[in-house]
């Protein structure tokens, strides 16, 4: 009897471990999301406390081309509300499933609102994301360039 519990006892620390190795190969890491690339889409100012109701201003445009270098999540925003400016922020992201979620600050100086505190997600078709600073508050919204 005491053989036999010796012999179930590799029985199941392999089964174990079998099960183990297993979980970790399904858990593994999972490709990024197709978003690097051309996007455009609109950003407003927003206010908080005016919740449902939709942003007074739209500027008139934004766009943004996404890179991934080295593992680095990088896009140039171009837009024109008042007059034309560039800008070019590297954005954090990590992977959550099928999106990346981004999160950074930046300073624009003076003249351009400061500092700016964002975040957004992005998924294959669509890059959502919100600003604030000392001054402004608002909202982006783009979208795969055809």
């Amino acid at each position: 009897m005491t053989n036999r519990r010796w012999l179930a006892l590799p029985s199941v620390v392999l089964l174990i471990a079998f099960s183990i190795a297993q979980a970790q190969s399904g858990a593994a890491k999972e490709q990024p999301p197709e978003i690097a690339g051309e996007w455009s889409g609109t950003w407003s100012t927003y206010n908080p406390a005016q919740g449902a109701v939709p942003a007074k201003e739209i500027c008139k445009s934004l766009g943004c081309k996404v890179a991934y270098k080295d593992g680095v999540w990088e896009a140039t925003f171009e837009g024109d509300c008042g007059r034309p400016y560039k800008y070019t922020i590297k954005m954090e992201g990590r992977q959550v499933g099928k999106v990346v979620m981004f999160k950074g600050t930046t300073d624009l100086g003076a003249k351009d609102g400061g500092v700016f505190d964002w975040i957004g997600r992005a998924t294959e078709k669509e890059f959502v994301g919100f600003f604030t600073s000392g001054y402004y508050t608002g909202v982006f919204n783009l979208s795969r360039t055809k």
